[in-house]
């Protein structure tokens, strides 16, 4: 007797896939609309949720067992949080002519 295999979530590979294009679409959209400063921000917000999307299921981190996995993903996150607020803040207080 062989043991049951475990079959692939197509639906849910399909489903990430699909708010990937449509997170892209929104992005190309975003990019036409004059949103002065806040440009740079909306596109960033938007690959950060992307980028989380695809570190969570393709890279199989959501669900993952081990403490040092998610310890390492929560750090990520948070200097990634860190670089784009500074980065935020520098580009916000700049004198631009």
């Amino acid at each position: 007797m062989s043991a049951p295999s475990k079959s692939s979530p197509l639906k849910m590979y399909f489903s990430i896939w699909v708010a990937l294009l449509v997170g892209t679409y929104v992005t190309y959209r975003v990019a036409s609309i004059d949103l002065q400063p806040f440009n740079a921000a909306i596109a960033l917000t938007i690959a950060t949720i992307k980028a989380t999307l695809v570190a969570l299921f393709f890279m199989h981190v959501k669900g993952a067992s081990e403490k040092l996995t998610k310890l390492v993903v929560i750090a990520a996150l948070f200097f990634l949080a860190l670089l784009l607020g500074l980065t935020m803040s520098d580009y916000a207080t700049r004198l631009w002519s």
